[in-house]
């Protein structure tokens, strides 16, 4: 099959590599849609020891089984492999099992390629009326999902107002499922202007430059950055017994005012990933127009995959999502 294999840091090769062979309890699929994630940025650049080269990378992905008794049956990917055994799986939270493997890390190889191989359990189903390039969506989607269930579980006395930091797919996805799940008024900070227009204009979410001009404070603020700039603003704009929900993996250790913190009761959770029941629950949500169009993600042919994460790189990206198709 034809692959796309991050080969060192800023290098990638688009080359032949050996077809997967799926295990007892695994299903064959296509890939046809698969999304770049700043996960895959940061491996890219050489910042994630988990993801060495050579590697293919990609996590985002949604196809068509091929064979078995699952045969063309159209499907999201699930990309968490728990152990199934531990207490965190046994409790429902296997999204923190600490055997976990996801693809795109060894020993699983990723997406950025023309076949997968995956436990039939993480191939969720989607409608027929929902594309490829949508479904590809249903992963980061579901981080957001998660994030913003675990802010309202936490936030004191209801959300009516939050913030986002970032406007990539994370941060947008994360004001739509704020406000899929109650909370009206969203406001997402978005330095780059151009995708700061493309979120106004496309995506029909309020975007500005900087936190500086907000007045008052919000209940959530959403760090789907994670640099310690933008945590600084998290705890500079959270209301008393407001939350931060810190979902980015930017770098950084502080940036964390913990004076107020204290003094207002402000809580800081740490948001990874979904569980499985989640991840079903947000394609669900998909699929019946909560989330919105859909319609945020720039196809690209895998081939060009490598000009892509070069483009993503040096900020030319507008569209918070970029969606590359094998064999295009």
């Amino acid at each position: 099959m034809k692959a796309l294999v991050y080969t060192g840091p800023e290098a990638m090769d688009y080359r032949d590599a050996p077809d997967p062979e799926p295990k007892p309890g695994e299903a064959l699929m296509r890939v046809d849609r698969v999304g770049i994630c700043g996960s895959d940025m940061h491996g890219y650049l050489g910042h994630d020891s988990r993801r060495p080269a050579p590697l293919i990378l990609g996590h985002e992905a949604a196809g068509t089984i091929t064979g078995g008794p699952r045969d063309g049956e159209r499907v999201a990917v699930n990309p968490l492999v728990p152990c199934g055994e531990c207490r965190f799986c046994k409790a429902g939270t296997e999204h923190i099992c600490p055997n976990r493997q996801i693809i795109s890390m060894p020993p699983r190889e990723g997406a950025f390629a023309e076949w997968l191989a995956m436990p039939d359990e993480n191939l969720v189903p989607i409608p027929d009326d929902m594309n490829f390039t949508q479904a590809a969506l249903a992963e980061p989607l579901s981080v957001c999902w998660h994030a913003a269930k675990l802010g309202l579980r936490i936030v004191e006395g209801g959300a009516e107002t939050a913030l986002v930091l970032g406007g990539g797919a994370i941060g947008l996805g994360s004001a739509l499922c704020l406000k899929a799940l109650g909370v009206e008024d969203v406001t997402i900070v978005e330095p780059n202007e151009g995708r700061r227009v493309f979120l106004a204009e496309t995506c029909g979410q309020k975007a500005i430059p900087t936190a500086d001009a907000l007045s008052g404070h919000v209940d959530i603020v959403a760090d789907a950055v994670g640099y310690d700039a933008t945590r600084a603003t998290a705890t500079a704009h959270v209301r008393a017994g407001g939350v931060v929900v810190h979902i980015g993996l930017g770098g950084g250790s502080s940036g964390l005012d913990v004076r107020r913190m204290t003094l207002q009761e402000i809580a800081v959770v740490g948001s990874y990933c979904y569980t499985k029941a989640e991840f079903r629950e947000t394609v669900a949500a998909m699929a019946d127009g909560r989330l919105g169009a859909l319609d945020w993600g720039e196809e690209r042919p895998l081939a060009d995959g490598y000009a892509a994460f070069q483009d993503i790189r040096a900020g030319r990206v507008a569209a918070p999502k970029i969606v590359l198709v094998p064999g295009a």
